[in-house]
């Protein structure tokens, strides 16, 4: 019977063009089938591919708007080799993530760009919401949900994804907001490249996380949150925040670093505990001790922070 059904399945992919289908024998486990968008009509609601709402070294970002007023998140993909099983292999992976805050697959497209097209980005992303006067300021309680959020999303990828991700990409340029200002992650993926992502070698974060890819991991974290309390987006590894929490002279110099939208209103304890735990992930770089678990126990106020 199982012969049979796989059969079948080669016969549609057959019938149906290989391009037209996902087949589900790339990768194992559960059957998987993801929506092909038209090129024309993903180029169309890019605007040509000129609505770019990040772009680096592995390719472009665009927010696009389909008839009938869908929005959605289309990244083009450029760090495959010319083989299309590479790069159905990576969709397959990013179809199985089910996470609440990662931005969910929708489906692909293929032409003159290989394209990955994701959920709603409804508030786009946080590095707008940073540099847009015109936008109602996060306040503090949404900040603290932010950082919580990706801490979760990072620990569901390294400890319960399989495979495990082997990149993970943190900045406020692809962390997207939806209409209630949930964190989505949406720069991870499986295949090796070069650059600002993290390689993941192994299957489980719990000891092997440790070292150097999962410290580099929880330093872009740091970043982040340092990005949220400051209301400075940073893509330059935040150079001067990651001066400024390391400094002798933090706790005098805290307000004047906080983001002069919130003014006073946010709580100055869960503030010095939010400087604690980005500076434990700052140092992570160099001497990675905290798995992402317990930094996201930590933002949760579950268990006590080391000062």
């Amino acid at each position: 019977m199982l012969l049979f059904g796989v059969l079948m399945l080669i016969l549609m992919c057959c019938i149906l063009n290989y391009d037209d289908i996902i087949s589900p024998l790339l990768f194992p486990g559960p059957i998987l089938f993801v929506k092909k968008f038209s090129y024309k009509d993903v180029k169309r609601a890019t605007d040509g591919f000129h609505r770019i709402v990040y772009s680096n070294s592995h390719g472009a970002a665009y927010k696009a708007k389909f008839e009938g007023g869908e929005v959605a998140l289309v990244k083009e993909v450029r760090a495959f080799d010319e083989r299309k099983e590479s790069f159905y292999r990576e969709v397959q992976f990013l179809g199985r993530l089910h996470h609440r805050h990662l931005l969910a697959l929708r489906g692909f497209s293929t032409g003159h760009k290989r394209l990955l097209v994701f959920d709603n980005i409804e508030n786009g992303s946080l590095k707008e919401q940073f540099n847009d006067p015109l936008r109602t300021p996060l306040n503090w309680k949404a900040r603290l949900q932010i950082a919580v959020g990706v801490a979760a999303a990072l620990e569901y990828l390294l400890l319960f994804s399989n495979p495990p991700v082997y990149h993970i990409s943190i900045s406020s340029s692809n962390i997207m907001l939806d209409e209630n200002y949930t964190a989505k992650l949406s720069d991870v993926g499986l295949l090796s490249t070069v650059g600002t992502y993290v390689k993941m070698p192994h299957s489980s974060c719990s000891e092997e996380c440790l070292g150097q890819e999962c410290g580099n991991i929880i330093f872009q974290l740091g970043v982040l949150i340092l990005e949220l309390i400051t209301g400075q987006s940073s893509e330059q590894g935040g150079t001067d925040l990651i001066e400024w929490v390391q400094g002798s002279r933090l706790s005098s110099s805290i307000h004047m670093m906080i983001d002069p939208d919130l003014g006073n209103n946010y709580d100055s304890r869960e503030l010095k505990k939010l400087l604690v735990i980005a500076r434990l992930c700052i140092k992570s770089k160099n001497d990675p001790k905290f798995p992402v678990s317990l930094v996201f126990r930590y933002l949760q106020k579950k268990v006590h922070i080391p000062y």
